[in-house]
């Protein structure tokens, strides 16, 4: 019997996973992540061309980190990214190195990359994005209690770490944007 529940265990935990990583290769060859992926994709070729340079030169201002650290880690961040969007090529290897420098608990960083041909759009295979009114890539979205309570979009107003400051301390912040449809 307990060979049974363990056999059926394996499988269901295997079937209801998903794979990080994943690649498309579209007609013009330039392939790209889609869905869920993780730091490790991100230093694997070609995305670590791009995310190594950027994560190893940014000098992250320790100064601010010290003021969201304790808070940042009671929050779960939703990070959505394009590997072919040169925001997303900026911010994002900026903002891991930010959060390692926090001491930010990863599990608790979701990390999804959206398609960018034109039928796909800003989508990805598992849905992760339907319903956040995801516009523009990079979006950074916070969430705290299972509620969002703000996001960086594109590109931070201040800088990242001002930014993300403001938004785990519960101060006033408006994301670029605005005039989007919000739906928080």
């Amino acid at each position: 019997m307990k060979l049974i529940v363990a056999t059926f265990l394996l499988v269901s935990s295997s079937l209801l996973s998903q794979d990080f990583n994943k690649e498309i290769i579209p007609e013009n060859g330039k392939k790209y992540m889609l869905g869920k992926i993780n730091k490790e994709g991100l230093t694997s070729e070609p995305y670590n061309a791009w995310f190594t340079k950027g994560h190893d030169v940014y000098a992250v201002d320790k100064s601010m980190v010290k003021l969201f650290k304790k808070k940042l880690g009671k929050h779960h961040v939703k990070l959505f990214l394009g590997t072919w969007c040169g925001d997303s090529k900026r911010e994002v290897p900026r903002f891991i190195k930010i959060l390692e420098t926090a001491k930010f608990p990863m599990e608790q960083l979701e990390i999804v990359a959206l398609d960018r041909r034109k039928e796909f759009y800003k989508s990805s295979p598992t849905g992760e994005e339907k319903g956040l009114n995801i516009v523009k890539v990079p979006t950074f979205i916070f969430v705290k209690n299972g509620e969002e309570v703000n996001r960086i979009i594109e590109r931070p107003i201040e800088s990242l770490e001002e930014d993300i400051e403001t938004i785990v301390n519960g101060k006033k912040y408006t994301p670029n944007y605005t005039d989007v449809k919000r739906t928080w």
